[in-house]
Order: C-alpha cells, then sequence, then structure tokens
C-alpha cells in the first residue's frame, strides 16, 4: 500500500472560479498531487473547515499545508484592515490551525508546509507575520511585477534538515506572497533566508521530520531534483510511520 499524503485545499471562499454551474469549490493546483505521486504516495485532498481535522489524522501518514490566500491578520493580532490583505478563508485558518498544533505536538507524522503553509504553521504556534512586505522592505523580491512568480536563490544552512533532504545548500526557486514570517513561533528556526533578510525555510528541533518552505517547490519539482526530494522525502517517512 502506498503512503496516505493528506493536502490541504484552498478554502470556499479564497478564490473566485467562474462557471455557471457552482458559486464555490474546494481545490488544489495539479502540481502539488503530480509531485505526491511522482515520490510515490497517494494523495488525498483535505477540504477545510468543522473539526475533519481529527478524522483526516487517522487517514493520512503524511500531510502537506500547502499555498493559498493570506492569513487573517486577527490570528496573530496584526492589522486585520490592512488594504493589501486578500483571500482570506476564517474556516481554512481554524482548520489548519488546530491540526497544525496537533501534528506538531504529536510528532508522529512528517509534515511539510509551503508558502501560506508556512505562514500558518509560525502563527499556529503563536508567531506573527507582516501583513504586506512592502511596508517592511524597499524592494519587493518576492513577486513579480505583475503579482505572479518571482524567480530568486535561496541560501539554505548547510547543517540544517532540510539541506539534507533536498541534497542542496542553494537553490533557484519560485515565490509569490507578500506576506512573510516576522516574530518566530515557539520551537520554530529559521534555516533559510531570502536576500532581504526575510525568512524562506523554517524547522522544528526535535521534530522527526518537519520542513516548513516559503517558496513553491511543486512548481519546478518535475525537472529540478532538489525540489522533488522535498517530496520524496515527506513520502518516504510517511511509509514508515
Amino acid at each position: 500500500m502506498k503512503p496516505v499524503i493528506g493536502l490541504t485545499t484552498y478554502g470556499r471562499h479564497e478564490r473566485k472560479i467562474e462557471t455557471r454551474y457552482y458559486d464555490e469549490f474546494f481545490y488544489l493546483p495539479t502540481l502539488y498531487v503530480d509531485a505526491v505521486r511522482r515520490a510515490g504516495g497517494a494523495p488525498l485532498l483535505l477540504p477545510p473547515g468543522g473539526e475533519d481535522w481529527q478524522t483526516w489524522l487517522a487517514l493520512v501518514d503524511g500531510l502537506i499545508v500547502t499555498g493559498g490566500g493570506d492569513v487573517n491578520p486577527a490570528a496573530y493580532l496584526g492589522q486585520t484592515d490592512h488594504q493589501a490583505i486578500a483571500g482570506v478563508d476564517l474556516d481554512r485558518d481554524a482548520s489548519e490551525i488546530a491540526l497544525l498544533r496537533q501534528v506538531t505536538g504529536e510528532q508522529a507524522r512528517p509534515v511539510l508546509c509551503i508558502c501560506r503553509g508556512m505562514q500558518i504553521l509560525n502563527v499556529a504556534l503563536g508567531g506573527t507575520l507582516y501583513e504586506h512586505i512592502p511596508d517592511v522592505r524597499d524592494e519587493d523580491i518576492h513577486r513579480a511585477g505583475d503579482g505572479g512568480w518571482a524567480l530568486q536563490t535561496v541560501e539554505v544552512a548547510p547543517d540544517s534538515f532540510l539541506a539534507g533532504v533536498m541534497g542542496a545548500t542553494s537553490v533557484r526557486t519560485h515565490s509569490g506572497h507578500h506576506q512573510a514570517v516576522k516574530d518566530l513561533g515557539q520551537g520554530l528556526v529559521v534555516v533559510a533566508t531570502a536576500a532581504d533578510g526575510l525568512p524562506e525555510a523554517l524547522e522544528l528541533p526535535g521534530h522527526p521530520w518537519l520542513a516548513a518552505v516559503q517558496w513553491h517547490p511543486e512548481m519546478s519539482a518535475a525537472s529540478e531534483p532538489s525540489q522533488q526530494r522535498i517530496f520524496d522525502g515527506l513520502v518516504a517517512a510517511a511509509a514508515t510511520k
């Protein structure tokens, strides 16, 4: 049997998808699923809402908390009326915070947090975020001028768990975020930074397999071995659960 890898989905209010038939959707970009399948895992999509996260833990061998819209600043006592905040889904925030608090405490499953996933992990453990990077940096290197992907090189600490998983300490990444980690959550450590000093990867020492990256490894995993190895490592760890 393949290890089952749960992937959190976008919330029903995060993105507007135009169709004549339905108004709301739970969905996930296919590249996440493709990367899990290449690694030998069986992907299971986990839509937010209610207390379903408690049932998910009985079904999954590993967990990926994916990218998406902004974390509601109210979750970290931030500036809730900031004009740049978009794509907030309160159900998703609540589900993922509860889920991450549980899995980081149990330490029974490998966990990968991607982009928004890294931010919500930080918030779940008591940390805070910058609501909008242009408020704190003169140049926003984390998004393209049109708001799309930015390509940037990230340096990862050579002695970090993540560097060992990727087999690399310098990686070319896809980024597309405007929020960033500010104050660290309890127990988290920064193991990679961007050129502007903002955190690009977090780890939780003592957890057997947890990696959080601010970039999107699924975007280049099909062609870049270091990025596919992140998914490979998660699935391999899940297979031993």
